[in-house]
This record gives C-alpha cells, sequence and structure tokens, in this order.
C-alpha cells in the first residue's frame, strides 16, 4: 500500500541514488514470463501475488544479488549482519512498497536463535537457516494496474555503479524474450510418499491432545512430510505450482547448488497465508490462518462446507488462541494499546480449500524496527501454537524431523523500513535431492484425529495436483 508520506508516482527522486523507471513494454505481462528473462543469472528470486486479492497486489522480481547471507548472527540479535548489509543501500524513498533491499527466507529453525528449544528432532536436509540476498535492482508489477517498474538504488552511495547495474537489468528486460519454459524437460515426480502414515499421524494429534488435557498447552500445530526423488531443474516445477494453484503469496527463492552433487535447489511456495506486513511509517499488520475447509465439487457443497466452517466451535477457537498468541508477539515491539484485531474470523477461499482468517494490526514502538518486529514474532503463531514456546516443545518432541523452510518465511526487507512477508506453508523444496512438501493443521482439545489427517491430505492436493502427482501410503 503507498501512503500519502511517499512521493507521488512520476515524482522526482534524488539522481543518481534511486531511480523508478517505468516499463510500458511489461505492461500486463505475466511475472512468471519476466522471470525467463532473468533466469541465466544467479540468485533468482520471485514474490509473486498468483492471485491477486485485498492484501495480494504487488510482485517482486529480482536476480544477481550485490550480497548472500546466509549465516545468523549470534542468539543475541541474529538479524544484526542482515540489518548492515541493508544499511549499505540508499533509503531514499520510492512510490512502491519494495524497491530494493533483501529478499530470500527465514527457515523455521532460525527461532532456536530467538529461543531455548530442546534439540531432538533429526535434521537431514541441510539447507541455510536464513538466506538474505541484497539487490539494488527490482523488478516491481502492480496487478492493480497492470503496470511495471524497474527501481534501482546505489549501494554505499555509489551512483555510477548503480547506472551500470541498472542498464544491463534493462537490457535484459527489454531485450528478445527468452522462450518461455524452456527447461521443461525435468518433469516433476508423480509419486510422493508420507514420513508418517495415517496411524502415526492420529498418533501425534492424539499426544498433543493429551499435552492439552494435562494443562500443558491449549493448541500445537503438527505436521507430516511428503517426498519424491528429485534433481532436476525446480523452475519449470515451479511454473506448474504457480498456474496450477494460484495463490496470493507465491515464492520461487534460488537456494543455490547443493555442494557435493551440484544440483539446483530452491524454494516453490503456493501460500496462502500472508505473516507480517510493515509499512515505512511503522504499521504492522498479520492475517493469521486457522480453520481449513475443502473446496466442495458443487455450489452447494461448497457453500455447505463454507457454513459448516464459520459455525464450527473448535475452528473458531483455534481461530482466535492464535489472534491471541499475535496480539501478545506484537504487543512486544509496538506501542502500548495501538494492537487491535479488526477482523475475526472471516472466510478466504484458495482453489482447494477454504480457510478462516483475521486479522491483527499494530504500530511499532520509536526506536524499533522490522528486525525487532521479526524477533518478537518469529516463528508465525498460527503455525506454533499457545503458548507459543511450549508449542514449540511439543513440536520438536513429536515431529521426527526438523521442518527447515517450512512454517518459516518467504520475506522482502526494504531500505526505506518497510517489509512484506508470507508464511511457508504449501511450500514445495527442492534440496537437490529430493521435493518435500510439509502439511499439517492446529489441534486443539476438540480435535478429532480422523479428521485432522483428512485435512493435511487436502492441504496436500492443491501442491500436488498441481504438479500432476498423488500421495500414496507409505
Amino acid at each position: 500500500m503507498i501512503t500519502a508520506a511517499r512521493p507521488a508516482p512520476g515524482a522526482p527522486t534524488r539522481p543518481g541514488l534511486a531511480t523508478l523507471t517505468p516499463l510500458p513494454e511489461l505492461r500486463d505481462v505475466a511475472p512468471l514470463d519476466v522471470a525467463e528473462r532473468l533466469r541465466p543469472l544467479p540468485g533468482l528470486v520471485l514474490l509473486e501475488s498468483a492471485r491477486p486479492g485485498r492484501r495480494a497486489r504487488w510482485s517482486y522480481l529480482a536476480a544477481d544479488p550485490l550480497a548472500v547471507l546466509e549465516e545468523a548472527s549470534g542468539r543475541a540479535d541474529p538479524f544484526a549482519d542482515a540489518s548492515r548489509l541493508l544499511a549499505r543501500l540508499t533509503a531514499t524513498p520510492l512510490p512502491i512498497p519494495f524497491s530494493g533491499g533483501l529478499m530470500g527466507y527465514l527457515g523455521y529453525d532460525l527461532g532456536r536463535r530467538l529461543e531455548r528449544l530442546p534439540a531432538l528432532a533429526s535434521v537431514d536436509q541441510e539447507l541455510p537457516e536464513l538466506r538474505l540476498a541484497l539487490f539494488d535492482q527490482v523488478v516491481a508489477f502492480d496487478h492493480g494496474s497492470g503496470r511495471a517498474w524497474l527501481a534501482s538504488r546505489a549501494v554505499d552511495g555509489d551512483g555510477s555503479r548503480l547506472a551500470v547495474r541498472r542498464d544491463a537489468v534493462l537490457s535484459r528486460l527489454l531485450g528478445p524474450a527468452a522462450p518461455v519454459g524452456a527447461a521443461r524437460s525435468a518433469d516433476p515426480p508423480s509419486v510422493f510418499t508420507s514420513n508418517l502414515g495415517r496411524d502415526a499421524y492420529m498418533g501425534l494429534v492424539s499426544a498433543v491432545r493429551r499435552e492439552i488435557a494435562r494443562g500443558e498447552l491449549y493448541q500445537a500445530n503438527v505436521a507430516r512430510r511428503l517426498e519424491a526423488p528429485f534433481a532436476g531443474d525446480p523452475w519449470p516445477v515451479y511454473r506448474r505450482l504457480r498456474t496450477g494453484d494460484p495463490v496470493g503469496y507465491a515464492a520461487y527463492i534460488d537456494v543455490g547448488a547443493d555442494r557435493g552433487s551440484g544440483a539446483p535447489r530452491a524454494l516453490l511456495s503456493a501460500s496462502p497465508e500472508p505473516f507480517l506486513t510493515l509499512s515505512h511509517d511503522g504499521t504492522v499488520l498479520t492475517d493469521p490462518i486457522k480453520g481449513t475447509r475443502p473446496r466442495g465439487r458443487t455450489r452447494d457443497e461448497d457453500r455447505a462446507l463454507a457454513a459448516e466452517l464459520l459455525h464450527s466451535p473448535k475452528d473458531r477457537a483455534e481461530n482466535t488462541m492464535i489472534v491471541d498468541v499475535l496480539r501478545n508477539d506484537l504487543g512486544r515491539v509496538c506501542e502500548p494499546g495501538s494492537v487491535r484485531v479488526p477482523r475475526l474470523c472471516r472466510l478466504e477461499r484458495t482453489g482447494s480449500v477454504q480457510h478462516l482468517v483475521s486479522t491483527v494490526t499494530g504500530h511499532l514502538a520509536a526506536g524499533r524496527d522490522a528486525f525487532d518486529l521479526l524477533a518478537g514474532a518469529f516463528p508465525g503463531g498460527s503455525i506454533t501454537g499457545a503458548p507459543k514456546i511450549r508449542a514449540m516443545e511439543v513440536i520438536e518432541a513429536l515431529e521426527p524431523v526438523r521442518r527447515g523452510p517450512y512454517t518459516g518465511a518467504a520475506l522482502w526487507l526494504g531500505a526505506d523500513g518497510a517489509m512484506g512477508s508470507s508464511i511457508l506453508i504449501r511450500t514445495l523444496v527442492a534440496d537437490g535431492r529430493r521435493l518435500t512438501l510439509h502439511v499439517g493443521g492446529g489441534i486443539t482439545w476438540r480435535s478429532d484425529p480422523a479428521a485432522e489427517w483428512a485435512e493435511t491430505q487436502a492441504k496436500a492436493s492443491g501442491p500436488l495436483g498441481a504438479l500432476g502427482a498423488h500421495e500414496v501410503a507409505s
């Protein structure tokens, strides 16, 4: 959202330090297709509103980063290095929400740098707990108007270097179009197996219910992982995922080649859930999702399932508990009295499921920034539980493998202090050996183990169906 404090589109910016170049040649061209022109460059990131909606209006594309951060700092401040890296870009305002800065992801297990947790689950996916790349050149797409721009920012105050890099990107963007989807030969796998069968997953649900009965917690999110062998190019897989299961917060994040095999690695996300949004003026917004039903096969069945969800005491309680967690998280860094809940338990739909979604807002306290907000609220309450830390301890004890990127966040952090992010659910991870997909749900005392298993199947159906794949019993 562009606020009044920003310069109006077309207003002059400080010459040489921050520029916004209109790209009329790319008007109404899908970001997915524009990305084909930048694919030969390293470090491609596409954060895409594949299904534009109330919050999902903008898409951002970048490649060839100036620097990449893959290690968090110490426990006291895991974002210290990221903050120093971002400060290298000029912070001159430009009239779009994101116009250069850091792009990438935070893995769920970065939360171990923020809280003291037991180490019980095995680690079998060697990916960075954090990968943030610094981009001085970003292509921004406004799906409301169909317009596109190239935003450019100087690094270390070097305006001449900015001009050289901007011209190089423009030549790629405006040169001959690359063949769309040229690397389609690496078909995705058609069969995925789960690390937990039906009985084992229902056992996890029952274990959470026992913890609730003992008074240890009110809710915890538990997940299982589907996987299939895959060492090919992840980009054609993302194209299938993106077009087959369009959502408001899609993402493709190049994670670099596997050090051993050289196979490409990437995150391919079809997430319906935003995480934290921060405007440059300090306004914070989050939209937690809790409560799920599948889409119906007919209009009447779809409406009946929606009505069942809207009137479900279990699902509404689940959503309300997570709203309370997020109110507490935002309250740690926001001005006292500024945290509000303007919307509670509204219905939102994707192609395969429908959810209950609430909205929590606040305003950052003086002296706080996006990194303070992340430190106070990561990982998201909607994918951990309540109380949050106890729920994370239960997750570590029950889930057999560490989550890695799953239920972390894809995000951008602007040089002007703004931030946008999404929860990494419905996300395929190409780790150089496999494609993996976690699916899970929030468990409360009212949860029925069989129904929770069915919910994970419904959540997997969107991404797997987009690939032409299915799950088989392990």
